[in-house]
């Protein structure tokens, strides 16, 4: 089987992410980023996730982004928005993240002579991201096979975002199609040590809101319930 590196956060897109890549016939191999993010609790659920979904290997890297960037999800004195609807790229955005995770899913490919790495971007829900666009996923792509030993042999690498195109309500739809538990998944920016979600920022809003539009009932474990 080929083998593929997944981006996985605990989050509900690179669960669904992980679970398109699988029905898609690779073997798995999960990395994720402790990056100074508030809370480990996502770190929590992702090792939950991929021990659900049997990945070959779960690879946790720690790398502390919060010495180099300011971020509501990086830096505890910035206020995560409640809800934000405001043009532009939010406070919430953490410069160079998804570069640097991808990176690291880059290098571990080439070890593993993988040839694909799936990421769960979204360019619809969090369109103020710039590194969740076509355009950004594209030049990254074109980079790695210009900048590896397997890419200049002829071994090209592809970047997998499967929900890049799609609404929330979408990809849950198709993750309850494969079995995704979402109960074991955190999106919450401030999630608690129990990995409860506020219920009141932008990412629960876009959760709560794609579950509804999927007429799916709605697993987050709330701090108010």
């Amino acid at each position: 089987m080929k083998k593929a590196v997944v981006l996985l956060s605990g989050g509900l897109d690179s669960a669904t992410t992980l679970a398109l890549a699988r029905q898609d016939g690779f073997t798995c191999y999960a990395l994720s980023v402790h990056y100074g993010q508030r809370h480990a609790a996502e770190l929590a659920a992702a090792r939950q996730v991929g021990q659900a979904f049997q990945v070959c290997k779960h690879q946790f890297f720690e790398l502390d982004l919060s010495v180099l960037t300011s971020s509501a999800l990086t830096n505890p004195a910035v206020a995560v928005p409640l809800h934000d609807t405001s043009p532009g790229i939010p406070v919430t955005y953490v410069p160079a993240r998804n570069t640097i995770m991808l990176s690291l899913a880059l290098a571990w490919a080439e070890v593993l002579d993988s040839r694909d790495i799936f990421a769960g971007v979204t360019a619809v829900d969090y369109s103020g991201y710039p590194d969740c666009r076509q355009d950004y996923i594209t030049a990254f792509e074109k980079m790695a096979n210009l900048a590896t030993k397997a890419g200049r042999e002829g071994n090209t690498l592809r970047i997998h975002t499967p929900l890049i195109d799609l609404p929330k309500h979408e990809i849950i739809r198709r993750g309850v199609a494969l079995g995704v538990d979402y109960s074991m998944t955190v999106s919450c920016y401030q999630a608690d040590k129990d990995g409860r979600a506020c219920g009141e920022c932008d990412a629960c809003h876009i959760r709560r809101e794609g579950f509804m539009a999927a007429n799916i009932p709605d697993p987050t474990h709330y701090q108010n319930k």
